[in-house]
């Protein structure tokens, strides 16, 4: 009779644990990344009696032989940050706060004040690094932005789509940089049409190059580049051309390009092989930049003559010119790929990737060790981590400006506590019921 007791306290204490774990999973309904658990029960046997029908065996009540997490994807939710992350499929975000490293389904990750990846708690994302071009490294380390700067790239070359017009005729003045002593080209006495571009420097600086075409010949131009000598403010030099100080005219010879035509309106040659100089002043590197009218019929390799450039009949006009030079950028946002690879964008408009989202798998997550805040640790039945990038070794795709939500079904909880609810008032109406006999017995020895 004794035994039908401790037989009803083994049915409380382990529906009253189930109660627990289902209060913890309704807890924590709204935590971002949550994974509910559920309790399994074992029965407990106490001894076998032998009796003339044989042997039976008598169990002494139940425990509970393991509260495990339900790993099950969450649903998602759509947020305007593009540094809440969330993972579909397997894997686990890495952090670190010190030299501690810990795993995560939560991907609520904002910067601190030194530009770090971190979550909630200030630990930092772990990720594979990006060199100073942009190229991911095998290096995982902490991912931050602060420091992350574009450099100034100078211009080297200018591709230019322009229809030169047939029907203009040569001027009668020859191209003189100063021809009315006020420090611009006579209009329209030594050159036919002009257009202005920007040129960077190898410090970033910006400079108006403005170039000037003058027909020489019936298919043949002659392309003049000026701009604002850097020794003198309102002065001008040719490219090729060196300051001669204030009120004295450039020195050396300048340098223009000639570009021929075919009868047919299309480009001969642009002679763009060789590049055009420029001294921005001291202190910068000097710039040699290659203007390209397009791929002539007479250059090796040949083209078509009609990629770029042409000459026909109609007016002047410049369809596009484009120059691959920039100013230096600071870090102005960015964004985050399904791979798992965060790209920079920059105020000068450049793009290039920061770094690559590091993720981890596990054999056994269900045997992680919970340190709470939504944080798991490596344990020895879990096994090491398998860590890799997004869409690689079994781990899912990287979700940019979304959250996993808890993945605790209210429904089934609610019917879970119901029945674990019956199971406590059932196995306290046993004590009750056995206290009764016991009284009764007790009755009858008075």
């Amino acid at each position: 009779m004794l035994s039908a007791l401790y037989t009803a306290v083994s049915g409380m204490d382990a529906n009253s644990t189930s109660l627990s774990v289902i209060g913890d999973n309704l807890a924590n309904m709204n935590t971002i990344g949550f994974k509910g658990s559920t309790v399994s029960f074992g029965d407990v046997l106490s001894q076998s009696i032998t009796g003339a029908s044989g042997t039976s065996q008598i169990g002494r009540g139940v425990e509970v032989t393991s509260v495990t997490p339900d790993f099950t994807q969450g649903s998602f939710e759509t947020t305007s940050d593009g540094l809440d992350l969330a993972i579909d499929g397997d894997g686990m975000f890495m952090v670190n706060n010190g030299n501690v490293r810990s795993y995560t389904r939560d991907g609520e990750f904002s910067l601190d004040k030194n530009g770090n990846i971190v979550n909630p708690d200030g630990d930092i994302l772990q990720g594979y690094l990006a060199d100073a071009g942009g190229n991911i490294t095998g290096a995982v380390g902490n991912l931050q932005l602060a420091a992350n700067q574009s450099p100034a790239n100078a211009t080297t070359e200018v591709s230019a789509a322009v229809n030169f017009d047939a029907s203009a005729t040569a001027p009668a003045a020859a191209f003189t940089l100063d021809g009315n002593a006020d420090g611009v080209p006579n209009d329209p006495a030594n050159y036919n049409f002009s257009n202005t571009t920007t040129i960077y420097d190898s410090q970033g600086g910006a400079h108006s190059v403005t170039a000037y075409f003058v027909k020489t010949a019936g298919n043949t131009w002659d392309v003049h580049y000026v701009y604002a000598d850097p020794a003198v403010p309102g002065q001008l030099l040719e490219a090729g051309q060196t300051s001669g100080g204030a009120g004295n005219m450039p020195t050396g010879a300048a340098t223009d390009q000639q570009v021929t035509f075919n009868p047919d309106g299309s480009l001969n040659d642009d002679n763009s092989g060789t590049a055009i100089a420029f001294n921005f002043g001291a202190g910068v590197a000097a710039s040699n930049v290659n203007f390209n009218y397009g791929t002539g019929t007479a250059e090796t390799p040949a083209g078509t003559g009609l990629d770029l450039s042409t000459q026909y009949s109609s007016s002047f006009s410049v369809m596009s010119m484009t120059q691959d030079g920039y100013a230096s950028g600071s870090l102005q946002s960015v964004n985050v790929s399904n791979a798992g690879v965060i790209e920079g964008v920059f105020t000068n408009g450049q793009t290039r990737s920061i770094g690559q989202v590091a993720l981890a798998r596990f054999v056994a997550p269900t045997e992680l060790t919970k340190l709470g805040n939504n944080l798991y640790a490596e344990s020895f039945d879990s096994g090491q981590p398998i860590i890799g990038t997004a869409n690689t070794s079994g781990i899912g795709n990287i979700l940019s400006s979304s959250l996993e939500l808890s993945n605790v079904d209210l429904a089934s909880q609610f019917v879970s506590m119901i029945s674990a609810q019956r199971g406590f008032e059932a196995n306290s109406k046993i004590i009750t019921t056995t206290d009764q006999m016991m009284q009764d017995l007790v009755n009858l020895k008075q």
